[in-house]
């Protein structure tokens, strides 16, 4: 018999997300509820996870940011984000953060159930991020594309996590500040970021990543 799949459920309603729990409970999951962000980023990087719903309006720190954050950190868990903000440009920025699919509350179960069930048949597995020629595996920290012929790259997870986060929205400009509070805990000086973008160049051709004068950095695309 195969294994339950695993579903990480991060929402402050807690009338919402223990109907969820019970619903997908009765469907054969094995769940888990975060009732906000800061646990939500703790189960993720605690436990292993199939699927992460989550919710948009999260106190504290907004959901989009939280899978931003999580991306960063190697946690490739498909996530699906709800939101009461249907708006495009709503829509647009979390998949931007790495999001894998979106749905607009007020939602039907069957239509959330059904957009589950098609995360869980992703091949990677959630461990691979492609974009702008490249694909960098999560597990190994290592980087393959056409301009390397076939020998993978291998880089720190520094430089890994400063990469997973210019590729879950390629066509993103990030801060410094938004660089240093994604890939690196916030918690280093600003010139990190612009060493680290130097390691990268270095090992992966200077044109990995386009500087944005008087702005930030963006993956440099192809």
């Amino acid at each position: 018999m195969a294994p339950a799949p695993t579903l990480l459920i991060v929402e402050d309603d807690r009338v919402l997300a223990d109907m969820l729990h019970r619903v997908f409970t009765d469907e054969g999951y094995s769940v888990t509820l975060a009732y906000d962000a800061q646990q939500g980023m703790h189960r993720a990087l605690t436990d292993d996870y199939d699927v992460a719903i989550i919710d948009r309006g999260l106190p504290v720190r907004d959901g989009a940011e939280l899978v931003a954050v999580l991306r960063s950190r190697g946690v490739l868990t498909p996530a699906l984000l709800l939101t009461a903000r249907g708006a495009l440009e709503d829509r647009v920025e979390g998949l931007d953060a790495g999001a894998q699919d979106y749905l607009v509350k007020p939602f039907e179960l069957p239509e959330l159930m059904a957009r589950v069930r098609a995360l869980l048949r992703r091949p990677d597995g959630g461990t691979l991020l492609r974009a702008g020629g490249l694909c960098l595996d999560r597990v190994s920290d290592t980087v393959t594309g056409s301009r390397f012929a076939s020998k993978p790259v291998s880089l720190t997870k520094r430089e890994s996590n400063l990469l997973a986060v210019l590729m879950s929205a390629p066509h993103r400009v990030f801060t410094r500040k938004q660089l240093l509070a994604a890939a690196f805990d916030g918690v280093d000086t600003p010139g990190t970021v612009d060493t680290y973008v130097h390691y990268l160049r270095q090992k992966l051709g200077p044109e990995v990543v386009r500087t944005v004068r008087g702005s930030g950095y963006r993956l440099g695309t192809r």
